[in-house]
């Protein structure tokens, strides 16, 4: 006879855990903290360098007050060396620094882009970071649309830093802050007044959205939507390197992803003997028809004038080769050292153009030693990181999570990008460097680890095991 029981054996029905709103606040805090390192110029074009300074050294502030108040857990003895002591070697160069004032006022944007990197990295876990990457880029992606629509349709034509109107014609468009070229077909700059600058943010933002749609992230469609929206700036901002780096990030995914089918040792051997013919031979070929490629890609074969820059750097480095003049990152314009020392389109250059080249002239051949190996350390953990199977047991047939691309992949683009750009060694190259450097030391498994596994309650949801 049935018997009925007041005692079920299923549990209660409970809402679902939701996230805490301190736990929200935090991950908007970050998110804004990614926008302002990937926002770069655009600070210093909008609101000028006091703002500018408040923003950057009050934000560092912040953020080093909630890591006291939170006390993530982090591992000290598993931090991004190598990145600490590029910090530290630029620090110490004070010492001997030919322009002390430049070296005091770069340090400060350094070491506070730094902490920020490390701090976002310590309380966001691994799906948190790349999600909350991904907002900040849509942030600065919808802005820069935003911007050159209000300039075309608003402002009604081209506009200097500070929101000044020219007061005639402009001798040289490099000072324009937006030339008013979105119905026009020229190239436009975005919020950063620089169309290198946009390009790299723009594939930057594709290549995120793209890992996060092969992660399953909820409202796939839309983020179909922001990469095309990001591929439209991409290809208007008409940078060369920007798609040279595109499709070495192309070739490095393609790598990876074969890597990953291997399932016996050694069967590796034969796609890194590959890939090192491939490498030799593109970039024979790259140097051999370097005047074809960058003509078709509508520039000249140096890089236009890069190659003049890199004679007068290299020519001033090599009078102090073993320590450099001292670090300054960017190159102030208002030092005496830097004023009209080399002067492009009527204005004072601030970088080398070239990372390894401003390394080397800022901190010599020790510099160069230690940048190198903080990039070398970094790709090589960012490289095992996406193509080792997850394993933490006996169970070696856990899926790979799309996520762990997401490093190796920003590593492929800074490298290229640091070939005629200095901007890998401050804002958002820099940021991306030292975080992802931290985080993947910190935790090497998505999900697993102190740094990792919190409770249910602060997410509002339990993480895969894949981490995806």
């Amino acid at each position: 006879m049935t018997v009925h029981t007041k005692h079920p054996v299923a549990a209660p029905p409970v809402a679902p855990r939701r996230e805490k709103t301190g736990h929200l606040l935090l991950r908007g805090w970050c998110i804004f903290v990614l926008a302002a390192g990937l926002a770069g110029t655009a600070w210093l074009l909008a609101f000028g360098t006091a703002v500018s300074a408040v923003v950057a050294v009050g934000s560092a502030l912040v953020s080093i007050t909630l890591w006291l108040v939170l006390r993530p857990a982090v591992q000290w003895r598993r931090l991004p060396w190598f990145a600490v002591g590029y910090v530290a070697l630029a620090t110490s160069s004070l010492i001997w620094s030919a322009w002390p004032a430049a070296t005091g006022l770069t340090l400060v944007l350094l070491v506070s882009t730094s902490v920020q990197a490390m701090f976002v990295a310590a309380v966001l876990t691994w799906r948190e970071l790349v999600r909350t990457l991904a907002s900040a880029l849509k942030w600065i992606i919808g802005l820069s649309i935003v911007f050159e629509l209000w300039v075309s349709l608003v402002w009604g034509g081209p506009i200097l830093p500070l929101f000044e109107r020219p007061d005639g014609p402009v001798e040289d468009p490099i000072v324009l802050w937006s030339r008013d070229n979105l119905f026009d077909g020229g190239r436009i700059q975005g919020i950063f007044g620089n169309a290198n600058a946009l390009a790299y943010v723009a594939l930057l933002a594709a290549t995120v959205f793209a890992v996060r749609i092969a992660a399953r992230a909820p409202r796939r469609t839309l983020l179909w939507v922001w990469i095309a929206l990001a591929a439209y700036l991409f290809v208007r901002a008409g940078s060369a390197t920007a798609y040279l780096s595109a499709a070495f990030t192309v070739v490095v995914l393609v790598a990876a992803l074969l890597m990953r089918t291997t399932r016996r040792p050694g069967a590796r051997t034969k796609y890194y003997l590959s890939y090192a013919a491939v490498a030799i031979g593109g970039l024979t070929a790259l140097w051999l028809l370097r005047d074809t490629i960058f003509g078709l890609l509508g520039r000249s074969s140096d890089l236009t004038g890069r190659e003049g820059i890199w004679a007068l750097v290299a020519e001033r480095a090599a009078e102090r080769p073993v320590l450099g003049w001292g670090f300054s990152t960017p190159w102030v314009p208002s030092d005496p050292a830097f004023d009209r020392w080399i002067v492009d389109h009527g204005q004072t250059v601030m970088q080398a153009h070239n990372m390894w080249l401003d390394v080397f002239l800022q901190l010599g051949v020790i510099g160069l030693v230690v940048l190198g190996l903080t990039y070398l350390a970094f790709i090589w953990r960012a490289w095992f990181f996406a193509v080792d199977r997850p394993r933490w047991d006996l169970d070696a047939d856990r899926p790979y999570s799309p996520l762990t691309l997401v490093p190796t992949l920003v590593a492929a683009q800074l490298l290229i990008q640091g070939l005629a750009e200095s901007s890998p060694l401050l804002g958002w190259g820099w940021l991306l460097l030292v975080m992802f450097a931290f985080k993947i030391k910190q935790a090497p498994l998505i999900g697993r680890g102190p740094s990792e596994e919190r409770l249910a309650g602060e997410r509002g949801e339990q993480l895969p095991a894949n981490g995806s």
